[in-house]
């Protein structure tokens, strides 16, 4: 998930002109750390125990639907250019009220998302110095805490720090790709389908995560110096890259630990020990945490500005926005999701819940975002091809909801949550 950009877009209702002067190279590198993110560190291998090696077509099948969704929201921030993003697109094809539900998809994600990929920092830690699953519980909380205190008092990473960590994490996915290579066994990788084609699309629901954060180009879209010519041109060099990067490191998790794949807690830690030796456990661990931080502290920025927008435009009480000021993370809004990022850990670890249970139920809302938000570009866009991607990115979408299976219960409750609270404000 995203690294640098707020993937919790502020649904104001405004929709400025364009007025920045990113180029194609500096929007391409901002759309890149906005999909790469903390699922690298253990997805490849979650995904591997749900399909197996043919958890590789999940991986091409979400490379290949981001191809229209990535288009999608290219085509929707090059004609409506707004900080918005989402929300607007929603606001505008469907009005006040999808656009609210939308909002409260997003902000509700934040405290099942943050856990999960400060559990997944958690696994790495575990790996390095023992303690199993008490080690990675441990772990996750003291990361949220941290986090949550750092952006309480104000200090936070800035953009090019943001997306130095995003860079650090695409040279550590091709450092341990060229690392592994030569430790390639096929013939160690078993059946190709141990578990029917029906894990293939399980699996691909909860890749989701590591797609997340194509609809944050749509938001940067009013950043271009030319928005109509530069934002296709950003997203096909994204989508490129990432693709790439994806798919090799999930081949390489494969074909080098084999059938031992699914059962990795620490993918990256145990590609990297096969040619560096046993120190690569503890220097992946660090930067596993270093990156964890990065990625939690714009879960948290972007969503309590979220919070926040929404109070003020009606849709959460006016509450969470009270005290809030221009540059500043809002307090109360950011109480919320930290302290809900806390008891949604503290069930996971009562509950015994697993990452993947706590990773589908993040990887629901996004999808249900991607679904409402690629149907209002059925909408808004004209007659064409990027009117025709849409079509078959919400069909997508729409199949991805499907195999996600019971965690789509999640947003369908927050979403008539919010409508229930918009209709009794409404009479009040």
């Amino acid at each position: 998930m995203t690294q640098n950009t707020p993937k919790h877009p502020e649904p104001g209702r405004s929709e400025a002109a364009p007025t920045g002067g990113l180029s194609v190279g500096q929007g391409a590198a901002l759309s890149i750390g906005a999909v790469l993110g903390t699922g690298v560190l253990t997805l490849p291998a979650l995904a591997a125990e749900i399909a197996g090696p043919a958890s590789l077509l999940s991986w091409l099948a979400l490379i290949l639907l981001s191809v229209p969704l990535a288009g999608t929201f290219a085509a929707l921030g090059a004609r409506y250019p707004d900080a918005g993003g989402v929300a607007t697109y929603v606001r505008r094809a469907f009005g006040d009220r999808t656009a609210a539900m939308i909002g409260w998809c997003f902000y509700t994600a934040v405290p099942a998302a943050a856990p999960a990929a400060a559990m997944m920092a958690g696994r790495y830690v575990a790996d390095a110095v023992g303690g199993g699953r008490s080690t990675e519980i441990a772990t996750a909380a003291v990361l949220t805490v941290i986090v949550w205190a750092l952006n309480a008092v104000g200090l936070r990473l800035s953009g090019p720090v943001q997306l130095g960590l995003a860079a650090v994490l695409a040279a550590l996915m091709v450092l341990t790709v060229v690392v592994a290579l030569p430790h390639v066994r096929p013939d160690a990788v078993g059946p190709l389908l141990p578990h029917g084609w029906g894990s293939v699309a399980a699996a691909a629901g909860l890749l989701v995560w590591a797609f997340a954060g194509w609809e944050a180009m749509s938001s940067l879209a009013a950043e271009y110096r030319d928005p109509a010519r530069s934002v296709p041109r950003a997203t096909t060099i994204a989508l490129i890259a990432v693709g790439v990067l994806y798919l090799a490191l999930a081949a390489t998790t494969i074909l080098v630990l084999g059938q031992q794949a699914g059962a990795s807690v620490a993918p990256l830690s145990d590609l990297m020990a096969l040619g560096v030796g046993p120190v690569a456990r503890p220097a992946t661990a660090v930067v596993a945490v270093l990156l964890t931080i990065g990625t939690m502290n714009t879960f948290f920025a972007g969503a309590a500005k979220l919070g926040a927008a929404l109070a003020r435009d009606g849709a959460l009480p006016a509450w969470f926005a009270q005290g809030s000021t221009a540059g500043t993370v809002p307090r109360r809004s950011l109480l919320i999701v930290g302290g809900g990022a806390l008891l949604s850990l503290l069930v996971t670890g009562v509950a015994g819940l697993d990452l993947t249970t706590v990773m589908l139920l993040a990887t629901s809302s996004f999808t249900a975002v991607y679904l409402v938000g690629s149907a209002a570009a059925v909408r808004l866009l004209p007659p064409g091809w990027p009117r025709r991607g849409s079509f078959i990115a919400t069909a997508a979408s729409l199949a991805l909801a499907v195999s996600i299976g019971w965690p789509m219960l999640w947003p369908a409750g927050v979403s008539a949550a919010a409508a229930l609270y918009l209709a009794f404000r409404r009479r009040g």
